[in-house]
């Protein structure tokens, strides 16, 4: 690194990639590397590898990806690493039990749609595409017991997962205590200067670090970003818990989920998901806790501002005129989808009411739309259905509202 380093050259640049962070190590390494990028006109390398497991982005994922795109706007190239070898055996990390394996169909499948939604938060011009099984899969069994010698069995089970299972009885498959390995390998690969990551990817990015240092190039940087909480306000966002914002959903669906997420998380989601600058989110969350401001207008504000983001001026104000007509006024919504109900959900006319909300997908299962009905969640022009009341005439068109966002017009 250069000796007549001056932070003052770098700390613009450093200020704005600081926010929202969680842990950087060191924040004295990024500074000497952003210093030495611009003293030399070399960009730094900024690699985020993913497992191509569940490929549709959310709000949760895409706190890093936008952090990366910050560094595209400095003048740094993204090294977009896709796990194509890894992914054969999955990511082990906060996991009780060992992963299901996927097929080379699933994973190429995966990656093609991740590259596709990338691209709305990505400069595709600044990115550069990698497959590990480039250079995992041609090392043979010697290359692997050097590249085992370089990291010990005790620093392998100070992951809490590992030491957990351990201490339960449970199994750990070989092939999982090589994950970490064969991540940090691909630091070595790609000659990274800072890898992203979320919190809880420290460990295998820590692992990167010390590889290279093993191998002889000058560590990366470990930039950890917040893991964000989904709609429910306590698990992290995740499509498999139901709590997420795709990036790609309607507007109206964005904005209304975003609604929906507790007062608590307002801030965090103004910090991590949007631009919007921090004195002034400091200076809404003051009113709110000192001058009476009602949280609902913070929100609304926020959603408006999250789905600018991911689609346009125009369809962020029309999700917000549709939502504060749906919500506040009470009315239906000016565009619904329709549904025939066809003569195989007709019984002597009238339609069992949890069939018709399954078929119609507005529940992924009989068993869920009968918790929603049971919840008070369903009704039908406006009246609430009440217990018991799961049958209803099919002879005149209606609209059925299941929770609320979800309206379909029955014809």
């Amino acid at each position: 690194m250069s000796d007549n380093f001056d932070i003052k050259v770098v700390e613009e640049d450093l200020n704005l990639l600081k926010r929202g962070t969680a842990e950087i190590i060191s924040e004295n390494d990024l500074a000497h590397k952003l210093f030495d990028s611009k003293k030399k006109g070399i960009p730094l390398k900024i690699k985020l590898g993913i497992d191509p497991t569940a490929p549709h982005i959310h709000l949760g994922f895409a706190v890093v990806l936008r952090k990366m795109r910050q560094f595209q706007d400095l003048g740094h190239r993204i090294q977009l690493l896709i796990g194509d070898f890894t992914a054969r055996i999955g990511d082990p990390t906060g996991k009780s039990e060992t992963r299901k394996v996927l097929t080379i169909e699933e994973i190429e499948s995966n990656a093609k749609t991740y590259r596709e939604q990338l691209s709305l938060i990505l400069d595709p011009e600044r990115t550069d595409v990698s497959f590990n099984s480039q250079w995992l899969g041609p090392l043979n069994f010697a290359d692997i017991l050097s590249l085992t010698s370089k990291y010990t069995v005790a620093r392998i089970m100070e992951r809490d997962d590992f030491s957990k299972r351990f201490k339960e009885g449970r199994s750990i498959g070989m092939h999982e205590i090589l994950y970490p390995l064969m991540q940090g390998y691909d630091s070595v690969a790609l000659h990274s200067d800072v890898e992203m990551g979320g919190t809880d990817q420290k460990f295998n990015i820590l692992v990167g670090r010390e590889l290279q240092r093993e191998y002889g190039q000058e560590p990366q940087v470990v930039f950890l970003m917040p893991i964000l909480e989904g709609t429910d306000g306590v698990l992290k966002m995740s499509k498999s818990y139901g709590n997420y914002v795709g990036i790609t959903e309607a507007p109206t669906e964005m904005f209304g989920k975003l609604m929906s997420i507790p007062d608590g998380l307002i801030f965090k989601y103004f910090e991590l998901c949007t631009q919007v600058p921090m004195d002034e989110v400091r200076a809404m969350e003051s009113k709110i806790v000192n001058e009476g401001m009602n949280p609902r207008d913070a929100k609304l504000q926020l959603a408006e501002e999250i789905v600018r983001i991911y689609h346009d001026n125009t369809k962020a104000k029309e999700a917000r005129e549709e939502f504060l007509r749906v919500f506040s006024r009470k009315e239906i919504p000016a565009e619904i989808p329709e549904f025939e109900v066809t003569p195989d959900l007709k019984n002597d006319g009238r339609v069992n009411i949890l069939l018709l909300i399954e078929k119609a997908g507005l529940a992924k299962s009989k068993r869920e739309a009968k918790r929603l009905f049971e919840q008070g969640a369903v009704k039908l022009n406006g009246r609430k259905l009440e217990l018991g009341e799961t049958e209803i005439s099919s002879e005149e068109e209606m609209i059925l509202q299941v929770g609320g966002r979800r309206f379909i017009k029955l014809i």
